[in-house]
């Protein structure tokens, strides 16, 4: 059996490219049908090929596929604002390799299923840090979700009153990446505590966990009351754990700092 070739004119290609393009939307081809007018416009100026031309809408597809992806997870990640690596500012925060840093960036700590700890004072680049690797992390096509602990303990006690508490564990256990930021800030009662071990538990020498915390591991005891509950989440976090201590100057008031002495050299010539 033959297929019929017709010969269309340049609008009726148009309006068959269109509403091809419409009726394959299983396919979702949107930036196919956006980009198709202004495409077939270059490979006239420039002399495409049929091949040349297929391909310039199959990479801007893919290219914007990858891009509306991109965005999707960093939605699903509920980071509370946007940071970035090329933001931190190393100098204003000697304590912070950015050997190691860059390195973090590749995500291959998360590829192997290994923790990340962040400890250092208020104020010391902690969040910005996590934030940003979290966000590498999903552009780079990991599935990532931060949270605070006590947002986390707290829906973790509403799902179990809820009796959802296996499936809440679940869904933080699936993620590729899951960052608890302010880990250390509030105590936690025996209740919360041993949730937030179920979800370490979950997890463990399976998918990465990144925390930021403002006490040493030594202070934990804290916030988690039963000794050996502290020492079991601390074994969990630690092992094979990459460990950055930020020190305990304030990098917020180190920028603003060193932003204060290059605006009095630019106004003093």
């Amino acid at each position: 059996m033959t297929t019929a070739h017709h010969a269309l004119t340049a609008q009726a290609s148009d309006a068959a490219i269109d509403t091809a393009c419409r009726l394959l939307r299983l396919l979702r081809l949107p930036t196919m049908r956006a980009q198709a007018a202004d495409t077939i416009a270059r490979a006239e100026r420039e002399g495409l090929s049929y091949a040349g031309f297929l391909a310039e809408l199959l990479m801007a597809e893919c290219e914007d596929r990858d891009r509306r992806r991109a965005e999707r997870r960093f939605r699903a990640a509920h980071f509370p604002r946007e940071k970035s690596l090329r933001e931190f500012d190393y100098r204003v925060n000697p304590n912070v390799d950015p050997a190691v840093i860059h390195n973090l960036a590749t995500c291959e700590w998360i590829a192997k299923g290994y923790p990340l700890c962040l400890i250092g004072d208020s104020g010391t680049g902690k969040s910005h840090l996590l934030i940003a690797l979290g966000a590498a992390a999903a552009m780079a096509g990991y599935r990532v979700r931060y949270t605070t602990a006590a947002a986390l303990v707290n829906e973790l006690v509403e799902a179990a009153d809820d009796k959802q508490l296996g499936k809440t564990i679940a869904r933080y256990g699936r993620v590729d990446l899951l960052e608890i930021d302010e880990l250390g800030y509030l105590e936690l009662d025996r209740r919360g505590a041993e949730m937030l071990f179920q979800v370490l538990t979950e997890r463990e020498e399976k998918n990465s966990i990144a925390i930021a915390s403002n006490e040493a591991f030594t202070g934990w005891s804290r916030t988690f009351t039963d000794p050996r509950l502290c020492a079991a989440i601390v074994d969990r976090l630690t092992f094979n754990a990459t460990l950055i201590e930020t020190g305990t100057e304030s990098y917020r008031l180190a920028r603003t700092k060193a932003r204060g002495r290059a605006a009095t050299r630019d106004t003093t010539g």
